[in-house]
């Protein structure tokens, strides 16, 4: 995986509060456009009528749905100011995956809409579901695992699949806050990223290496969330993926960086790690 996929992973995303349809597209802290709120619009009712389903089959249906979406980086980065902006014309790897589960959790809801669907992925993408600043947003994907699962929508289970612990110390974003738009405009923001690296790093973290994938397969599920790990220094998860099962293999649904479009691999996911110089193994998220 090019590094350059891993600078752009790291910037994760910008979500919002309540509204309606409305002319413009922007709304306070809020930017999307229609064709948005047509694509989330189309995929619910697509898909509202299998509600019953598990939230990894609503996952996986909501993430074909999008097969051949673009893959573009940097779609949530709107400049010094902290906004949340709502882009499913075009993801990165995170932005996918953080999508996919909005979607699924929109149609299990009590009120299937596109407002509804909002509140979803603005509780997925900052901590504790609260916009404040920069910083209130989930950067490292450990950490999006770590309050995600805080907040009971998701399930670590990399410790029950393989109990191995792993240093997973991270502190990109402090070290080269240049390379981001908002510290870059707003230096006094560095320190917070700092602190929560400091935080983060002192977790205690399980993962799956690469060359035991093949003996725990069988233990992932259908719309599981997999961080790739990765020997980058400074990096905790260098790619983000949805487990997909396909003739009894483990393969990934994916925004692709390498074919700039969402699709599922050919590769099995054993495979693409071992493909993969920098990849170390699988931390393993299960939606709730």
């Amino acid at each position: 995986m090019k590094q350059s996929l891993l600078l752009v992973f790291i910037i994760v995303s910008l979500v919002g509060a309540n509204f309606k349809l409305a002319a413009q597209n922007t709304i306070g802290d809020v930017a999307f456009e229609k064709k948005d709120i047509v694509i989330v619009d189309n995929i619910l009712d697509s898909i509202k009528k299998e509600k019953t389903l598990s939230i990894g089959d609503l996952i996986i249906k909501s993430g074909k749905i999008l097969i051949g979406t673009p893959y573009v980086a940097h779609t949530l980065e709107s400049g010094v100011k902290e906004r949340m902006i709502i882009n499913l014309r075009e993801f990165d790897c995170t932005t996918f995956a953080e999508n996919c589960l909005a979607l699924a959790r929109t149609v299990q809801s009590a009120t299937p809409d596109f407002d509804t669907f909002v509140k979803e992925l603005k509780s997925i993408r900052y901590r504790s579901g609260m916009i404040n600043d920069y910083t209130s947003r989930l950067h490292y994907f450990s950490d999006w695992i770590y309050d995600n699962e805080q907040k009971g929508l998701l399930k670590n289970i990399s410790c029950e699949i393989n109990n191995m612990p792993v240093a997973l110390p991270v502190s990109f974003m402090s070290k080269h806050p240049d390379m981001y738009k908002q510290l870059a405009g707003n230096r006094h923001l560095i320190s917070g990223i700092a602190a929560q690296e400091k935080e983060i790093s002192k977790r205690k973290q399980c993962f799956i290496p690469e060359d035991e994938i093949s003996t725990i397969e069988n233990q992932l599920k259908d719309g599981d969330i997999l961080g790739i790990t990765t020997n980058i220094g400074g990096m905790d998860i260098q790619h983000v993926v949805l487990a997909i099962r396909q003739d009894g293999r483990i393969h990934i649904l994916h925004a692709s960086q390498q074919y700039m479009k969402v699709l599922i691999s050919s590769e099995t996911l054993e495979e693409y790690l071992r493909n993969n110089k920098s990849a170390t193994g699988i931390v393993v998220a299960r939606p709730l």
